[in-house]
């Protein structure tokens, strides 16, 4: 690997890093995530009782859960630096790139935790587990790390506005509208079982997706982050 790539790969680490100690000092994203699944689990298996949904219903109620916990947690990266006043010596001191794709991976990770939580409380409170756990787990990866992307450019908007909280959902939603539609026609067939010709549509939407997202927060991220 070029010296250039490998320098670049370690600042990126470094600002993952720095987010996640400073995550472990505060736990804001971790509580409020965490907080909002268990709340959001057990209001749904209350609501449905003893009932059976279907798999469509799983599929849809699995993602609701996942995309409103992760709307509660994953601007706060972006948010926390405005706060505390370290926004403009991270922008002196790492290009946009570094800082965009730092605090990517970071909110990925973030998210692949609270999919590990998410997935067991998930079987328990709801009764139900995917036939097919590979085709499962792949469209939970590939629709994390769209939330991930997608979420990234919206969360630097974000943080520079008054009003935050209200206004990442309000935001993300319309946007990230394709990512959860294709995630979860791939969780229905997980929870049901198939083959891969039954979700090839929405799974190239998702890879699609991720791609698009990715790019156009690289391309948009530096007039947002320091204008």
């Amino acid at each position: 690997m070029p010296e250039k790539s490998v320098g670049w790969a370690s600042k990126v680490l470094a600002v993952t890093a720095k987010d996640i100690t400073t995550e472990f000092r505060t736990r804001y994203a971790v509580n409020a995530v965490v907080m909002f699944a268990l709340v959001t689990l057990t209001a749904v298996s209350f609501a449905l009782g003893l009932l059976q949904p279907s798999s469509e219903i799983l599929a849809a109620l699995f993602w609701v859960i996942l995309f409103f916990a992760a709307m509660s947690g994953l601007a706060y990266s972006f948010i926390r630096e405005e706060q505390s006043g370290t926004g403009l010596i991270l922008r002196l001191s790492a290009s946009g790139s570094v800082v965009l794709f730092g605090k990517m991976f970071f909110n990925f990770l973030l998210l692949l935790a609270l999919t590990v939580l998410i997935v067991p409380l998930f079987m328990i409170f709801l009764k139900a587990s995917p036939q097919d756990w590979p085709l499962f787990i792949a469209g939970v990866v590939l629709g994390d790390i769209g939330l991930a992307g997608a979420t990234a450019i919206i969360a630097a908007i974000v943080s520079r506005a008054t009003i935050r909280g209200a206004l990442f959902t309000v935001l993300s939603f319309p946007v990230l509208l394709p990512l959860l539609v294709a995630s979860i026609e791939i969780s229905k067939v997980g929870f049901t079982g198939g083959n891969f010709s039954e979700i090839a549509a929405p799974m190239q939407l998702l890879v699609a997706y991720d791609v698009v997202m990715i790019v156009l927060s690289w391309l948009l991220f530096d007039f947002v982050w320091r204008r």
